[in-house]
């Protein structure tokens, strides 16, 4: 597998290397694309990590170029690891239905292990990220594994609320950004799940992080987890119901800071605003 990593291109940024990879993935049988951003604290040694999700429609880019995170990375000594949100390729881009719709199929992994054909023999994100990606990168490269935190916007918040409750051990801090809150009472995740999961309900739970919340019986981040949620998002009335998350942590005693913001919107205008406050609430955790 290693064998197979590419550096596709590689960029100074605030004294550290801003890097994009491409590997033949072993878990989903496709070559997949990550992106990591180094600080230059990786000179003299490994130093802890942030794993960003990305939304819908993004690509292991967007987070890189948008958000404005490198240079409080650097600051913090932090590094930054973005993976894809999909499979991508001929053959996964040649099933019907994975390209009709935005919110679906490519570009809309969902973080989940699909278990529906014929999204199953690709769709395998949560697998490709715990037990694929985290470890090679961080044996790959001056990165500790003991010190990894989490976070992500939208479906990619999702994604970040689900794995972090999921596998409290592999991640010591916990954020988001406007995170699909409630999977299982949207449209987005009804559709998502309906596709990748299949009608039967009982199998979405794992992936809703409300309920996943809601199963725990002690805090499973005592140290708190930090939400910002723009009040102008278009979203917010129908697919993101922070309420529900909200009422969830308060039921098991888990600190939570949620924001809410007048007049900001889903994008990443809203994002780089608060990253700052999000890359300290990590770095005071790790």
């Amino acid at each position: 597998m290693q064998s197979s990593l590419k550096v596709l291109s590689e960029h100074a940024c605030f004294g550290g290397a801003q890097r994009f990879y491409e590997h033949d993935s072993t878990v989903i049988g496709l070559p997949m694309r990550y992106s990591v951003y180094l600080p230059p604290q990786t000179k003299q040694a490994a130093v802890p990590a942030l794993l960003y999700l990305a939304g819908l429609t993004c690509n292991e880019e967007t987070f890189m170029i948008k958000a404005g995170a490198q240079r409080l990375a650097a600051e913090l000594g932090l590094a930054l690891i973005c993976p894809d949100t999909s499979p991508r390729g001929e053959a996964p881009q040649s099933i019907a239905g994975a390209t009709a719709s935005w919110d679906f199929g490519i570009g809309a992994g969902f973080y989940l292990d699909a278990i529906q054909a014929p999204w199953a023999q690709f769709w395998r994100m949560e697998s490709y990220l715990i037990k694929e990606l985290l470890p090679m990168v961080t044996s790959t490269l001056p990165i500790d594994a003991e010190r990894i935190g989490i976070f992500g916007h939208s479906m990619g918040g999702h994604g970040a609320l689900t794995l972090a409750l999921k596998y409290p051990g592999k991640f010591k801090s916990l954020s988001a950004f406007a995170p699909i809150c409630a999977p299982t009472q949207c449209p987005w995740g009804e559709k998502a799940f309906t596709g990748y999961l299949g009608s039967e309900r009982s199998t979405w739970a794992a992936h809703d992080a409300s309920s996943l919340m809601q199963s725990h019986t002690t805090a499973p981040y005592p140290a708190g987890i930090l939400i910002d949620q723009g009040l102008a998002d278009k979203f917010l009335p129908e697919q993101l119901h922070p309420h529900l998350f909200e009422a969830a942590c308060a039921s098991v005693s888990q600190p939570l800071t949620l924001r809410r913001h007048a007049g900001y919107d889903h994008g990443y205008y809203f994002i780089s605003t608060f990253m700052q406050d999000h890359l300290q609430h990590h770095a005071d955790r790790l």
